[in-house]
């Protein structure tokens, strides 16, 4: 660590969970657990009845910086990332000017170091200008000061093989990993929502699941091909999980995320023609969603990635066809997985650990979360009140965006405090103070 960041007593906390313990954090590290814990001059903390967890690790997060300020700014969505329990989070290319050069992924590192409430990973491009056209600058993304281990088009998919097939042999260089938006473009020109029963009544274009599988099933197949690294991002459908399982029992290098919204809601929401309801990929039915909490629960989903996507109220506030796919994510993910999956026992907070850190610290490389509450570790922790109970209100959040799909939701459980390299960054559910000296912390990228 690159300076003090202070002395703190933790009383009591269920360490994932479990038995109550006290943990004793010393210039960002864990330096002691165990009962009865004292430290003269350490700032104690009360955490009976909350449960201490891994800080959690975002996948798939939209900062909007540099060029749509009017949306998110870097600062925004990480003072959002920190309330929702988050201590880093990667950042999606699909900025104005595309991150598919070393200085815009380092542009947006230095961003986020300058903000200091998380660690935030740049995603680079896989094509220059998401354009599908030509591979961006791989290499020198992943040699900047921003150590880029993740390249994506998200919003668009890497639709032609032979180029998928190229970026999937070039990451393999320095163990990177090719992040997919799973969407085959001729198959979704101009869909509005989930092709089903509820499209064909409301007389939407559908958007049909093999849009998604076929391309999924591809690249599994080029990945095993070229013996590297594949990421399908935000699976929606049954069959993709399907697909993702076969993938896997062949031991094909392929991890996948599932988002909160697609763990809970159905295209059922979109006969009310609210815009806060279009997202891409789309909501799906109800069978969709309980095949990817399965496939969560036994591990063929790896992790949750929010696809965090804020837009100004003017892109969502208007007519179905007109509006903008996405929805805000960062302060709402925890409580929708805890009602999804722990409070339905598919999962334990154990599991949770490993869905919104363990396993995502490992698919983007970040040596430095994800780790186990354990003495020695980095001091990445957050406090988790699970009995507490909310209700959705967007205009109360620190992202800039309104467009939460859970407003007016009442939900499960509530971040108390985030501890970032050892720093409160959120105290009693509340924004504290970035970390004092991030700027002169070291990254962590493995």
């Amino acid at each position: 660590m690159a300076g003090n960041t202070g002395t703190y007593l933790i009383q009591g906390a269920a360490i994932l969970g479990g038995d109550p313990a006290d943990l004793l954090v010393r210039d960002g590290i864990i330096a002691e657990i165990g009962t009865g814990l004292d430290a003269d001059g350490a700032t104690v903390i009360g955490a009976a009845g909350l449960v201490a967890l891994p800080g959690m690790v975002d996948v798939h997060t939209h900062l909007r910086e540099p060029g749509r300020e009017d949306a998110e700014t870097v600062e925004t969505g990480t003072r959002a990332a920190a309330l929702g329990g988050y201590t880093a989070v990667h950042a999606m290319a699909n900025s104005t000017p595309v991150a598919d050069t070393a200085g815009v992924v380092e542009q947006v590192y230095t961003l986020g170091r300058a903000a200091g409430w998380v660690d935030v990973r740049p995603v680079g491009a896989v094509t220059v200008g998401l354009a599908g056209e030509q591979l961006a600058e791989l290499g020198a993304m992943a040699d900047s000061r921003a150590r880029v281990r993740m390249f994506s088009d998200d919003g668009i998919c890497v639709h032609d093989p032979v180029l998928m097939r190229r970026a999937l042999e070039y990451v393999k260089a320095f163990d990177g990993v090719v992040a997919q938006h799973a969407q085959e473009p001729r198959l979704t020109a101009g869909a509005q929502m989930n092709e089903g029963d509820v499209s064909a009544v409301l007389g939407l274009t559908g958007w049909p699941a093999v849009a998604e599988e076929s391309i999924i099933a591809r690249d599994v197949l080029l990945a095993q091909h070229v013996g590297s690294r594949l990421h399908v991002c935000h699976v929606s459908t049954a069959g993709s999980v399907e697909i993702i399982r076969w993938a896997k029992e062949r031991g094909i290098d392929v991890t996948a995320e599932v988002t909160p919204h697609h763990l809970l809601l159905t295209d059922d929401l979109v006969r009310s023609y609210d815009p806060v309801f279009k997202v891409n990929p789309p909501l799906r039915t109800d069978a969709d969603v309980q095949a990817l909490r399965a496939g969560l629960a036994d591990g063929t989903i790896d992790v949750v990635g929010t696809d965090h996507a804020p837009h100004p109220s003017e892109h969502k506030e208007c007519e179905w066809a007109q509006a903008a796919m996405g929805m805000t994510g960062l302060e709402t993910a925890l409580s929708v997985v805890q009602h999804a999956m722990i409070e339905t026992g598919l999962m334990t907070w154990a599991d949770f650990a490993r869905v919104t850190s363990t396993a995502a610290a490992k698919i983007g490389r970040l040596a430095d979360q994800g780790r186990p509450l354990e003495a020695g570790e980095p001091a990445n922790i957050i406090l988790v009140d699970p009995a507490a109970r909310w209700t959705v209100d967007p205009f109360k959040m620190a992202t800039m965006g309104r467009n939460s799909p859970f407003k007016g939701r009442e939900l499960p459980g509530k971040v108390v405090a985030t501890f970032f390299k050892g720093h409160p960054t959120v105290l009693d559910g509340a924004l504290n103070t970035p970390h004092p000296d991030a700027a002169a912390t070291p990254a962590g990228a493995a």
